[in-house]
């Protein structure tokens, strides 16, 4: 099997931009399609054709350039079923569970609703990654503009139960602004406190803190961390359930 080359990029203010490339195939998909410009940029950088959009949800931000692009390349766009009304373009609506092949490669619907109400990621077994758009961020989740506290634990669960070597690309940068609420809610965890001062560095050198890995955001990722007897000690939630704990947290991070 061929490798499946990533090209990561960013857009608009904060976004990210991935393409994935199977060369036996000469497939390429963009990971959602915030603004036409950088990805035509990073076509043109790695000499490719732009063959489908992968859609994780219907935020603008995420299918702004999903029309222009399919009028230039001829291409399908992919998302979520329980947003199709919303996805400029779609051709094909996606489920839960539902697997499709983009050349060589299987690729694993994964439900993870909670920032929107429909939203989907996108795992790639073979190529040990995973697309979470605005549902699970390095040191972070997404906030929850359409569903609930319990639906984007539900989410969480889904991922976090994937191999811990899985590579994760997100949708934004807010790795920084998300290490710093991380140290409010778990002050002691080493391992958080030398991420955190790694990702100051790389936004000081204007680098990307991206991808991340399932292992990673276990092991510092708050929101991924509802079992953590020092967090549930720290929010005063030493007998509440998982669902509590991760409640209070995503609270405590809409008001930082």
């Amino acid at each position: 099997m061929s490798n499946l080359q990533i090209e990561q990029f960013t857009a608009l203010s904060d976004n990210f931009g991935v393409l994935i490339h199977d060369p036996d195939a000469n497939l390429t998909a963009s990971i959602d399609a915030p603004e036409e410009k950088p990805v035509l940029e990073a076509l043109k950088r790695r000499g490719w054709k732009l063959t489908h959009i992968f859609s994780t949800h219907h935020h603008n931000d995420h299918v702004g350039a999903n029309l222009a692009l399919k009028k230039r390349f001829k291409l399908e766009i992919l998302g979520p079923d329980a947003e199709k009304a919303n996805i400029p373009g779609i051709d094909r609506a996606l489920k839960h569970g539902d697997h499709f092949r983009f050349g060589n490669f299987d690729v694993e619907v994964i439900s993870t609703p909670g920032h929107t109400a429909g939203e989907i990621s996108y795992y790639i077994p073979d190529a040990k990654v995973v697309f979470t758009g605005d549902t699970l961020f390095s040191l972070g989740c997404g906030r929850l503009f359409e569903g609930t506290p319990a639906t984007m634990f539900k989410s969480l669960n889904h991922l976090v139960k994937l191999p811990v070597d899985t590579q994760i690309y997100c949708g934004h940068e807010y790795t920084e602004s998300n290490a710093r609420f991380a140290l409010t809610i778990d002050p002691d965890n080493s391992a958080l406190k030398e991420r955190a001062k790694e990702i100051y560095a790389l936004r000081e050198a204007g680098l990307p803190t991206l991808p991340t890995t399932i292992l990673r955001e276990m092991a510092t990722n708050p929101f991924l961390r509802w079992h953590d007897p020092a967090i549930r000690r720290n929010l005063k939630l030493e007998n509440a359930s998982d669902e509590a704990v991760f409640t209070e947290i995503r609270k405590r991070k809409d008001n930082f």
